[in-house]
């Protein structure tokens, strides 16, 4: 008995795959037919289409170099520790691919090529969007080149709408401080600024004390400068202290050699003052010219350091050096016609071959009583969900 059971499987199977190659015989013309019809339908669709052309904007963006200032920052050292601080780039082209995504840049392009109209927008946001969807700017992993491609109907509107991602994000970067040199240029041009107004005050107070030339000589200037630059040391190093908490721990050799040497110099500052003379007649000369000399001696640090950021700023000359402009392309991108046609033949073959399929089982099904109440039943359960029983 079992035996007879292991020798009907192969037969049912083999006349199960004889029924599968005579529906596909018995359908044969509409299998042909149909896809083919199809592909050809959709081909001439394609024709009617009208095409699509893509422009391509490759250019390279700025790269981070060691400046000029690197010798000088560190004589300057706290002062030099917090402006390098807030450079660094993690990863230039991410951060370019983000201005070039950016509201800033959009609106921009939007309001120069009246999108609104062109994109027929009712809104800005959706002009927004349609320019996303016709604009797509991605990074090279290995040679770092931003690529920009805008598809449009016009060849040489694209090309224009290419290009002017790069000048719209040149205009940006010309606002920003970006690279390591701007961004040290940023910060000694605002501590120069402040450094500049405490040395105008100090002078006029100095001014105001109403002491003549001959009054300097009952105060001798090396010791009041001496004053002033301790103080101005003290500044420097209490100004490196903090930036150094953003990256080390207070138990670090740094951070504590740091430290002494501030108590060192606050030690020593001490001292000068307990040992600074008095000027005559009870004025107060000497201590503002003390806090003269100590807002000269932080001027100058701050205008050498930005007088150096400015230098290395000018050296970068171009922060975006483009590789290959946009040009209006010639040949169209889209639509495919050949790859349309290929597709849509083959999804309507597989559909029409899946359809002849499930017709030649409700066929069989319907000849067998059983089967035949189990369809009844479906399409009974099939009739509530629908709200038809």
């Amino acid at each position: 008995m079992n035996d007879s059971n292991l020798s009907s499987v192969p037969e049912d199977e083999e006349i199960s795959l004889l029924d599968l190659l005579q529906t596909v015989a018995d359908n044969l013309r509409l299998l042909i037919l149909g896809p083919l019809l199809a592909g050809l339908a959709a081909l001439g669709i394609a024709f009617a289409v009208a095409p699509t052309y893509t422009a391509t904007v490759r250019f390279l963006p700025p790269q981070q170099q060691q400046s000029a200032a690197a010798s000088m920052l560190a004589s300057l050292g706290a002062l030099g520790g917090l402006a390098g601080a807030a450079s660094g780039l993690k990863n230039p082209s991410d951060q370019y691919l983000a201005f070039i995504k950016s509201r800033t840049v959009q609106d921009a392009l939007i309001d120069r090529f009246d999108l609104i109209k062109r994109y027929e927008a009712d809104l800005r946001d959706d002009a927004r969007k349609a320019l996303q969807a016709t604009a797509r700017a991605s990074s090279g992993s290995k040679d770092g080149l931003i690529t920009v491609e805008v598809d449009d109907k016009d060849p040489k509107f694209a090309a224009q709408l290419a290009n002017a991602h790069v000048e719209e994000l040149q205009k940006l970067m010309a606002r920003l401080a970006v690279t390591e040199a701007q961004q040290r240029r940023v910060f000694f041009e605002k501590q120069l600024q402040s450094a500049k107004d405490n040395l105008t005050r100090a002078e006029q107070a100095l001014k105001a004390s109403g002491v003549n030339s001959s009054a300097l000589k009952t105060s001798p200037q090396a010791a009041v400068e001496g004053v002033a630059r301790l103080r101005a040391g003290i500044t420097a190093q209490e100004i490196k202290i903090a930036s150094m908490r953003g990256f080390l721990s207070e138990t670090a050799p740094e951070f504590r050699q740091a430290l002494t040497e501030l108590s060192a110099m606050r030690t020593q500052l001490a001292r000068a003052e307990a040992q600074e003379p008095q000027s005559a007649g009870g004025s107060d000369y000497v201590a503002r010219y003390r806090d003269f000399k100590y807002y000269e001696t932080l001027f100058d640090l701050f205008a050498k350091q930005y007088e150096v950021a400015r230098v290395d700023e000018s050296r970068e000359g171009a922060v975006i050096q483009i590789l290959d402009a946009a040009q209006p392309p010639e040949r169209k991108s889209k639509p495919k016609k050949a790859l349309i046609a290929v597709i849509t033949t083959l999804a309507v073959g597989f559909a029409l071959l899946l359809f002849v399929f499930v017709r030649q089982a409700l066929a069989n099904a319907s000849r067998n009583q059983e089967s035949a109440e189990k369809l009844s039943r479906l399409k009974t359960a099939f009739g509530r969900a629908l709200g038809r029983g």
